[in-house]
């Protein structure tokens, strides 16, 4: 998933101010206490201003799949600490001993908010939607079902895609090739349920309203695990005013403040600031095109030029690899080593074998938002690139803008942050395979493909790790990609008074296990607080 690059720096400062950041691990904050029914009232949220795309199957930003995650559910959902899939719509399902074909038993009397039935006709038919959406961006993960890429890319029919009804309670899926981690792609919201009609909602709430920078959500009745939802619903609130933000927090008036969005150093309760990593990395990425900055050698010699120690000063969590470390996970050597006399002799070298006069001036055109941030990254490869004969243009536009004209954007060099989407490096790595509808790169390697296919082929999580990681050693040494960091995320929540919240990797907080906490008052009998 996409994220603010904007919350990521807020994030950065204020940990590097105020905090000391553990990077063995994933920070877990498991909060406990027995809510009492007759105290549960609505929770109040702040996030950042930001349009709001709720159609789960265009959604690509962290704070939507925060609010999706309430409103809609697939056959499974997250487990908010683990992250492993937790059985939502489906109650139960089968591998075949060939390992392509799935059958789910879908839960029995779950329905819309409308009371509108969810079978598995109507999964079925909720996929083939989502396939058939020219801008989905997550619409490529299901191209291992059969028939699902060429239906995808308009080379198919829908009638030839492997999902079939055997009943309303039976879907069965057959894949062309097996996919081991299909229940972790499947928590996704993009694969939620999602009815025809408008206004019908197959999670723990609904809309209520959406109107002058706020959203309400109301519990929803007919969800099928109504019972255990204990809040009748969430108010959040948009606003980047940070001084005011913080006000709301200390008088009671906010529960939650997402993304850090808040002044941190008003805060009164520093208890209430939660500080996690992220399974994510902010980098910068070549676009494959026509120019010589799809050749790998030019690209090669860039890289070796770029003083990484001071382009990643002040980081709080510097990145030299695509996938943040994870357990289990072989080690890949990452960009870090630079030699501007190598860079020089690698570039000439580079002209020579492309018949390019070494005294030509090479223009790299950088797309970059209107950050200071950005234009320091900017500032620091246009000089480490000079000595090269490249001369490094920037071309402009709003962070609001910046991700939805990539694709359009005739440009060389572009930033991204993402998020996995799910526990695992294929989260990562399915950016850069040749079909992928996440491919805003226009990478095609058929070696890196192959090797994500045999990834999924594995019998064991040692042998998908294996290939996975070739993977990603061969974006790096082909030098498509140039880490930066890895983001943190900051939420500012009093776990005394709210509970169901835990920080995780994937920065996801499921509304439905929200809850009020039965609390005494630990403040002094008198704050006061300055504006």
């Amino acid at each position: 998933m996409n994220k603010s690059r904007k919350l990521s720096l807020l994030c950065a400062a204020a940990v590097s101010a105020f905090f000391v950041f553990v990077q063995s691990g994933f920070a877990v904050n498991v909060s406990g206490g027995i809510p009492n029914v007759e105290e549960q009232r609505e929770v109040r949220l702040i996030s950042m201003t930001h349009q709001y795309d709720l159609n789960p199957h265009t959604a690509n930003y962290t704070s939507e799949a925060q609010v999706l995650s309430g409103l809609y559910e697939g056959l499974f959902s997250y487990d908010p600490m683990t992250l492993e899939p937790r059985n939502a719509l489906c109650v139960s399902y089968k591998i075949s001993r060939t390992k392509k074909r799935w059958t789910f038993t879908l839960r029995e009397g779950a329905c819309f908010s409308t009371g509108e039935p969810i079978t598995a006709a109507t999964v079925r038919d909720s996929w083939l939607r989502l396939l058939a959406t020219p801008n989905a961006p997550y619409s490529s993960l299901l191209d291992f079902i059969e028939g699902a890429r060429n239906f995808r890319t308009g080379k198919g029919i829908k009638e030839d895609v492997g999902i079939s009804v055997r009943n309303d309670k039976t879907l069965v899926v057959h894949l062309e090739e097996p996919a081991e981690h299909l229940p972790r792609i499947l928590c996704h919201h993009a694969f939620s349920i999602v009815s025809s009609k408008p206004n019908s909602y197959s999670g723990a709430f609904t809309l209520k309203s959406y109107k002058n920078n706020t959203l309400v959500l109301a519990k929803n009745p007919k969800y099928y695990d109504a019972a255990s939802v204990k809040i009748p619903g969430i108010t959040i609130t948009l606003s980047d005013d940070l001084e005011e933000n913080a006000y709301q927090f200390n008088t009671g008036n906010a529960d939650w403040i997402t993304e850090g969005n808040a002044l941190v150093s008003k805060i009164i309760n520093s208890d209430a600031i939660h500080v996690a990593a992220e399974f994510g990395t902010y980098y910068l990425f070549f676009k494959m095109g026509d120019s010589l900055w799809s050749n790998t050698e030019f690209r090669n010699a860039l890289l070796e030029a770029i003083p990484y120690d001071a382009l990643r000063k002040n980081i709080t969590v510097p990145a030299t690899t695509l996938v943040y470390p994870l357990p289990d996970y072989p080690s890949v050597s990452g960009i870090d080593d630079y030699d501007s006399d190598d860079a020089i002799a690698m570039m000439n070298k580079a002209r020579e074998h492309a018949k390019i006069p070494y005294d030509k001036k090479l223009t790299l055109k950088f797309a970059i938002t209107d950050t200071d941030f950005m234009k320091d990254l900017a500032s620091q490869l246009k000089a480490a690139w000079e000595p090269l004969g490249v001369e490094l243009v920037t071309e402009t536009t709003t962070m609001e803008q910046y991700n939805s004209l990539i694709s359009s954007w005739n440009a060389d060099l572009f930033a991204y942050s993402w998020i996995g989407d799910f526990a695992d490096p294929l989260a990562f790595l399915e950016l850069f395979r040749s079909d992928s509808s996440l491919n805003v790169a226009n990478y095609k390697n058929e070696t890196f493909d192959e090797y994500l296919l045999t990834a999924s082929r594995a019998d064991t999580s040692e042998e998908h790790y294996l290939y996975l990681s070739r993977a990603e050693k061969l974006l790096l040494d082909e030098s498509l990609i140039i880490p930066i960091y890895h983001p943190i995320s900051m939420h500012l929540i009093d776990l005394s008074s709210v509970g169901g919240w835990q920080t995780n990797a994937l920065d996801m907080h499921p509304f439905k296990y929200l809850y009020i906490k039965h609390q005494t008052s630990s403040l002094p009998n008198l704050v006061r607080y300055t504006k």
